[in-house]
């Protein structure tokens, strides 16, 4: 061994030396001591074996502690980070909504320390997790009452389980959905014993079908939002004014599955309209359950609201516990909910910018992006055989919600003569972060819809490097 490596190998420094700094510290506290010591050799490792000369001590405990960390974070178990460049502002698969800046923080701040989750500060005892949030969603729909649980599946279950346990329930045949991962609603009806008493057909239901189950000892009604997908041609269905009629004629409750739990005037944006949970209680219904996590732009949790009497057996359900909420989701939903008290704060909410953001903002991204890539793309040999350029694209909204409804959108389409598209893909999914985009006319299409103004350096990075080649064409 030369003078020079000698030096080298004497610059390194200890592992204990490395735990000891702030950073070491840092990482030992985030990932865990053993994960950070492991890092930490291989980091070293890689010095000993490296041909570059290390010029001191703090130089190589510079770079330890760099790689180290970098791989901490891309090993970190747990979700990845995903740019969506679908097009589909609801992707089910990647998450559904993304959270507002506020309700971010708001889980953050319930996430970090202590907090009144279930102690009510002003008496000095216990109090209810649904205090801090069914009054305010109970407000903005006009409801008396509100439960928030996880999910909206569980919210339909624990109406039907308290309110209808053991007798028939009456639903459109038009309206038996499945909702996905083969959850359908006869399915979740069964589980609580509730008879299901199928009325009208698949394309036509009448006054007159929900009058007769009525008659037959129905003891509820469920009307189901077809979220995810039309009927359309000869078709026919009971509006919630006819069905409230019914409902108190008979003293039965109507209960109604609005789906996304749209509160924003989506017409306003190009979409076709979408039920409203509060439009649904101006009606008549005596419970509405809708999602969060979709058209409301909230994180994943269920909204049951209604009649004070209701909700309040709802509530008494022995299930309810085994569906509530944590204290992050309680967080982030109240800051989400307090944002629809204005015009300016709702559009804070990413799901809201996204679907309501005009053409030329959306098509001035994809003109950057091919700007970035131009320049990342300047000089290198690998990339002289690939094209890229701005397009429109047809955005969706997704998760089940408004389905076949598109928006005017735009894109960027890349294509290359030595990179197939289903390679492409691959190399884009294993990205930091990954990118999942859509193999389109022989090449990758990334809509720019759902893709940050701050994602777009790190989208350009990963395009090149699913497209590019090295000097020897690997």
């Amino acid at each position: 061994m030369d003078s020079s490596s000698k030096d080298s190998l004497r610059a390194l420094p200890s592992i204990d030396s490395l735990i000891g700094s702030d950073e070491g510290k840092r990482l030992c506290i985030s990932y865990g001591k053993a994960a950070a010591v492991k890092e930490l050799r291989a980091a070293l490792a890689s010095l000993r074996d490296a041909s570059t000369q290390i010029a001191d001590r703090q130089q190589a405990a510079a770079y330890a502690l760099a790689q180290a960390g970098k791989k901490l974070r891309s090993n970190l178990p747990g979700l990845v980070r995903v740019i969506n460049a679908t097009g589909v502002v609801l992707h089910t698969n990647l998450g559904r909504a993304p959270l507002s800046s506020m309700a971010i923080r708001a889980a953050q701040e319930a996430a970090e320390g202590y907090n009144d989750l279930e102690y009510d500060l002003a008496q000095g005892r216990r109090g209810s997790r649904q205090a801090h949030v069914a009054g305010l969603a109970a407000s903005l729909i006009g409801a008396e009452a509100a439960l928030v649980v996880n999910n909206n599946a569980a919210a339909v279950l624990l109406c039907l389980d308290a309110l209808a346990k053991g007798g028939k329930v009456a639903v459109s045949r038009g309206e038996l959905v499945e909702i996905g991962g083969s959850f359908r609603v006869p399915d979740i009806m069964s589980v609580t014993g509730a008879v299901l008493l199928e009325v009208g057909t698949t394309n036509r239901t009448r006054v007159s079908d929900y009058e007769k189950a009525a008659m037959e000892g129905a003891a509820a009604i469920l009307k189901v939002h077809p979220s995810n997908f039309r009927v359309t041609g000869f078709t026919s269905e009971v509006g919630t004014r006819e069905l409230s009629i019914i409902a108190k004629k008979h003293d039965i409750p109507l209960i109604f599955d609005v789906g996304s739990g749209c509160m924003a005037n989506v017409e306003a944006f190009g979409l076709p309209s979408e039920p409203s949970p509060k439009v649904a209680i101006e009606e008549g219904a005596d419970i509405v359950t809708f999602s969060a996590d979709k058209l409301l732009g909230g994180p994943q949790c269920g909204i049951i609201a209604g009649k004070a009497d209701l909700v309040a057996k709802i509530a008494r359900s022995p299930l309810a516990r085994a569906f509530r909420v944590d204290k992050m989701r309680i967080a982030a939903l109240a800051a989400t909910l307090a944002q629809y008290e204005s015009e300016d704060t709702m559009s804070d909410i990413p799901v809201i910018a996204m679907l309501k953001e005009p053409f030329d903002v959306t098509m001035s991204r994809a003109v950057k992006l091919c700007s970035m890539l131009k320049g990342r793309a300047w000089g290198r040999a690998g990339l002289d055989g690939v094209a890229f350029k701005p397009v429109e694209t047809l955005d969706e909204v997704g998760g089940g919600s408004l389905p076949g409804a598109t928006l005017k959108g735009a894109g960027v389409h890349v294509s290359s003569k030595g990179v197939r598209p289903a390679e492409a893909a691959r190399l884009l999914r294993e990205a930091k972060p990954a990118v999942v985009a859509l193999e389109r006319a022989g090449g990758m299409l990334f809509s720019m819809r759902a893709v940050r103004e701050e994602e777009l350096a790190s989208l350009a990075d990963a395009i090149v490097q699913a497209f590019g080649k090295d000097e020897e064409g690997t």
